[in-house]
């Protein structure tokens, strides 16, 4: 803990010391400015009601990925006839990022808060099917086979033995997902006009005025803090029965 207190220390003296040194009057601001404006930002409405935006965009985005990524998963990891459907089209949008189709989104949907939604949606959905399946896949054998021997129907084993096993797989996902979540939004907002924080960057951005800029940069850095935070300690919480997870959980 100290050493993490003392390693930010000596990085914001050196962004102090570089600013008011041979970057003095550039585009770099020290970090005192910094500092007083992002304290300016805090005490004004604008500034909240541009979080709260990311915020619900983000969560929501990412809750609707993880409902649909966990349904598809299972759909696609259970029944060899969709799996075999799908699996052409989820390779194809495998390695596709949203940044890449931000364009065609905003020009069907303008840069509206329904856009950002979509983005974060296809950015996460698609990495929680894959570890959907892999989880599906990763279900022990014997364990299916005991369970249909002592006569439990399809339903039952899903949800006493297949979404069990894929839990683990799907925690990682989503821990995976929520950071990405948050840096999809600042991204609809910052090259697609949409609402929140990416949009109050673009604007500090295009008006020159740095330290507003940084002061935003700081703030999207502590709260991708915690929502990695967040998410490690909700995985933690809701696998705290797994064998995995047992010796990580806090007491």
């Amino acid at each position: 803990m100290l050493a993490s207190a003392g390693g930010i220390a000596a990085a914001l003296a050196l962004w102090q010391v570089v600013a008011i040194g041979p970057m003095a009057g550039g585009p770099l601001p020290p970090v005192s400015l910094v500092l007083a404006q992002l304290a300016g930002l805090l005490a004004g409405g604008t500034f909240w009601a541009a979080l709260a935006e990311t915020l619900l965009i983000a969560l929501a985005g990412l809750a609707a990925a993880a409902v649909a990524g966990v349904v598809l998963g299972v759909l696609i990891g259970s029944f060899e006839p969709f799996r075999y459907a799908t699996l052409a089209v989820l390779e194809f949008l495998k390695p596709i990022p949203p940044i890449v189709i931000l364009p065609l989104v905003v020009l069907v949907l303008g840069p509206t808060t329904q856009m950002s939604w979509f983005l974060v949606f296809f950015g996460c959905v698609l990495p929680i099917i894959m570890q959907t399946v892999a989880g599906v896949h990763d279900a022990d054998p014997v364990t299916l086979d005991t369970a249909r021997s002592y006569g439990l129907g399809r339903v039952e084993i899903l949800g006493r033995v297949t979404l069990p096993s894929a839990m683990p797989f799907i925690g990682t996902a989503m821990r995976v997902a929520a950071p990405g979540a948050l840096v999809i939004t600042v991204v609809a907002g910052l090259l697609g006009g949409g609402p929140g924080l990416g949009l109050s960057i673009y604007q500090a951005q295009a008006g020159g005025d740095y330290p507003t800029l940084y002061a935003y940069v700081v703030v999207l850095g502590l709260l991708g803090l915690a929502f990695q935070g967040a998410s490690r300690l909700a995985e933690g919480r809701l696998l705290h029965w797994h064998a995995s997870y047992r010796e990580v959980l806090p007491a």
